[in-house]
């Protein structure tokens, strides 16, 4: 994937998470795109009271995965990092 795309399909992808982030934000936290990796994983990092709540990773794979994956069906996966 070019860099040029790359930037383009992260955008886009943040732009999906707008459907997501009023949920997050209202309990204090939030959400940004990191990066894409070759093998079509989304790299995310949660924000605020995200990073210590102990329902994050049900958060990740109901809301924030389920988002992307449904947009963009070619993504593999989504991982949040630290």
């Amino acid at each position: 994937m070019s860099v040029e795309n790359k930037e383009e399909l992260m955008a886009r992808i943040d732009a999906s998470l707008n459907q997501v982030r009023p949920y997050l934000e209202a309990d204090g936290g939030g959400i940004s795109v990191v990066d894409i990796t070759d093998e079509m994983d989304v790299l995310v990092e949660l924000h605020g009271a995200c990073t210590s709540c102990s329902m994050s990773s049900m958060t990740m794979k109901a809301g924030v995965e389920s988002t992307i994956r449904t947009a963009f069906p070619e993504i593999r996966s989504v991982q949040a990092i630290q």
